[in-house]
């Protein structure tokens, strides 16, 4: 509720309080509006004039009469360490320790990536489980989830999925077995594991013997083609302690497949109708008349977790489509979204044909989807190699289909991150990932990863700022969640020097897509400009462990060790540097940090001599660092005729401190439309 919101005097049953910071009020505001549309009384009022002991009184009031109470968490509340929260908060606590234990009360809801084990919650809050709601953005099933938590029948029996799923006791940590060890039980039980799923999905849903189904009566199942039911998953755990998981696996999946208008998808409240029903394929299909159903199961081990499903032809029992999924359950939420996505990806190819996508770049090519998401997943590591692993599967994939705009995008990309480093002229990679983007948006128009493209172009190689953020906003309107429009947002901010919303830009990223290594590394940039070094530091030692052979992470960690006056650690980060130029590039700056001056010496003019034509703004870089103004700023001229990528990193860029007010260097900045 907050702050800035006093509440109404009334106090009728049923109603969720809803408590937030002020600098959240338009997330919870949102958030509000979602569940007043669906006629559920929402305390959160600001009208009043707040303050004052009345006003006091009334809150306190509401929190001991409020069905349900909503805290909003987010990176405001954690650096609020004051605040009329922190008491609705308490008093919240306090009320739930003389409920019974399995009653539903307390429903915390997360706007950004506050992790789950953030200190400054209350211990009460993080035994149950947490509700991310990006922006405030309610989705259907939040407030479905809300209204069941509000009937009668929730209030007075247990409510198991307010509790979490296998989270540690507060403050201590899942023990986790020896890596050794978990592998091998994994494979000695993977394959049990796959046939006991698909033994319980294949018996729950064989269809109905012949004189059952007589009995039942003999109309025909004449549904729509393109319509399906999600039905509830099973918990094949050993516990059988993931049912909450499980509900919200198979809500997930129906809310993406909802959204597509070319597919009729039955609504959770009549699919979950036979939620521990004895039923045949065509029983249900019959009750909900649809002509496919999709199952699954849940089955917990350790700390991993395997999701298995399937797709059933409803009218012969014919498997059409299955597939299995293994994860790490570090965020039940994260693992939720990840799986609900590549179901519906598997559903878009087996179900429609790709037809699902083709609007936004998709393809009915089976063939030629299989090699998009191969280089999509070479991309992603970004190493000299993979790159051209990922440009090979990308024109396979176009040669397939030349209409599917996806990889025309994503082929872009790979030319942009091979001038970035430097197996091609700024100039060739740019200008041929430009003509590829607009190929891309050609063929798919409200494409956002072709827009995000462009944005790319126009700020790393045009230097217009404006024209950039034109098109990140253009990517953002099409898709307000994708990570890499999200990413060239962030990227326009922190040529700008607004590196707290780049910041915000690329947490948001992250929430959809944790694992994104280029949009880490961003990250790990970013924070190193803000004058994070610790942070950014963490951030690229994280990326060392995702993704070991990721470009410039060590040339980078290296970099940020220098800022924090570690220089034999960069030394020693850039020893393990396989590719010769960035360790040259870092070896010239870090070997003079640690008064190896000879070494730092050699290690520059092979750097003039082998990479002058690609790297000028780092041997600008190398003599700035050691204070030598006119070698600095001459290199840095020969940066800007060769239209260095680098150069839109510069106002950020803390090797050039000692430098920094030298007016050639302010004259330099201007001549970039930067801030000086």
């Amino acid at each position: 509720m907050g702050e800035d919101s006093p509440k109404p005097a009334s106090t009728p049953t049923g109603a969720v309080f809803l408590s937030y910071a002020s600098q959240d009020a338009e997330a919870a505001r949102r958030i509000c509006e979602a569940l007043q549309a669906a006629g559920i009384e929402v305390w959160f009022d600001q009208s009043e004039l707040r303050g004052g002991d009345a006003w006091d009184q009334k809150i306190r009031k509401q929190i001991k009469t409020c069905a349900l109470f909503i805290p909003v968490i987010s990176h405001a509340t954690h650096d609020r360490r004051e605040g009329y929260f922190r008491l609705e908060w308490k008093l919240a606590v306090d009320r739930s320790h003389l409920m019974d234990a399995e009653l539903a009360f307390l429903l915390p809801v997360v706007i950004d990536d506050t992790c789950d084990d953030d200190e400054r919650v209350p211990d009460r809050f993080r035994e149950v489980q947490w509700t991310r709601l990006l922006g405030g953005q309610a989705s259907p099933a939040f407030v479905e989830r809300v209204r069941r938590l509000l009937s009668p029948e929730a209030q007075s029996t247990s409510e198991p999925a307010v509790h979490a799923v296998s989270d540690p006791a507060p403050g201590r940590k899942p023990r986790r077995a020896p890596w050794p060890v978990a592998i091998l039980v994994l494979v000695a039980v993977g394959v049990g594991y796959l046939a006991l799923d698909r033994f319980v999905l294949s018996k729950r849903l064989a269809p109905a013997p012949v004189a059952q189904t007589a009995a039942r009566g003999k109309a025909a199942i004449n549904p729509p083609l393109h319509s399906i039911a999600v039905l509830p998953f099973v918990d094949l755990s050993e516990k059988h302690d993931q049912e909450y998981f499980a509900d919200g696996m198979a809500e997930q999946v129906i809310d993406l497949l909802s959204k597509v208008s070319d597919l009729r998808v039955t609504a959770r409240t009549s699919s979950f109708y036979f939620k521990g029903k004895a039923a045949s394929v065509r029983d249900i299909a019959r009750e909900l008349s649809v002509a496919h159903l999709l199952e699954g199961s849940v089955r917990k081990s350790g700390d991993r977790i395997r999701v298995t499903t399937q797709l059933v032809r409803a009218d012969n029992g014919y498997h059409i489509w299955s597939e299995t999924y293994d994860r790490d359950l570090k965020d039940v939420f994260k693992v939720q979204d990840d799986i609900a996505n590549k179901v519906v990806q598997g559903l878009q190819i087996s179900l429609l044909g790709g037809r699902l996508t083709r609007s936004l770049g998709g393809t009915e090519n089976l063939e030629a989807y299989q090699w998009y998401l191969r280089g999509l997943d070479a991309t992603r590591k970004n190493s000299r190699t993979s790159i051209a692993i990922a440009e090979d599967c990308f024109n396979h994939a176009i040669k397939l289909d030349p209409q599917f705009g996806l990889p025309w995008g994503e082929l872009a990309r790979d030319f942009i991150l091979l001038a970035d480093n430097g197996t091609i002229t700024p100039k060739a990679g740019y200008e041929h990932a430009r003509s590829l983007a607009e190929r891309a948006l050609q063929l798919s128009p409200d494409l956002a990863q072709g827009h995000a493209v462009l944005a790319y172009v126009h700020r790393t190689y045009d230097w217009d700022w404006a024209g950039a953020e034109t098109e990140a906003n253009r990517a953002l309107q099409l898709d307000p969640t994708e990570p890499s429009a999200l990413m060239e947002a962030a990227m326009i901010a922190n040529t700008l020097g607004h590196w707290g919303e780049a910041l915000r830009q690329q947490r948001l990223g992250l929430i959809r897509d944790p694992l994104f290594p280029l949009l880490i590394w961003w990250l790990g940039e970013t924070e190193y400009a803000a004058g994070q070094f610790a942070d950014s530091e963490a951030t690229f030692r994280k990326l060392l462990t995702l993704s070991p052979d990721f470009a410039w992470t060590r040339l980078y960690l290296a970099k940020t060790l220098l800022a924090e006056d570690k220089p034999e650690e960069a030394v020693a980060v850039l020893l393990e540097e396989s590719d010769e130029q960035n360790r040259l590039m870092g070896f010239s700056m870090a070997l003079s940090a640690a008064h190896r001056d000879a070494e730092a010496d050699e290690a520059r003019k092979t750097l003039i001599a082998k990479f002058a034509d690609s790297d000028a703004y780092w041997v600008a870089m190398a003599y700035a660092r050691r204070g030598e103004s006119d070698s600095a700023l001459g290199w840095l001229d020969r940066a800007y005729k060769q239209r260095d990528p680098s150069l839109p990193e510069i106002l950020g860029e803390h090797m050039f401190d000692k430098i920094a007010l030298d007016l050639r260097y302010k004259a330099f900045l201007r001549k970039m439309n930067l801030p000086g």
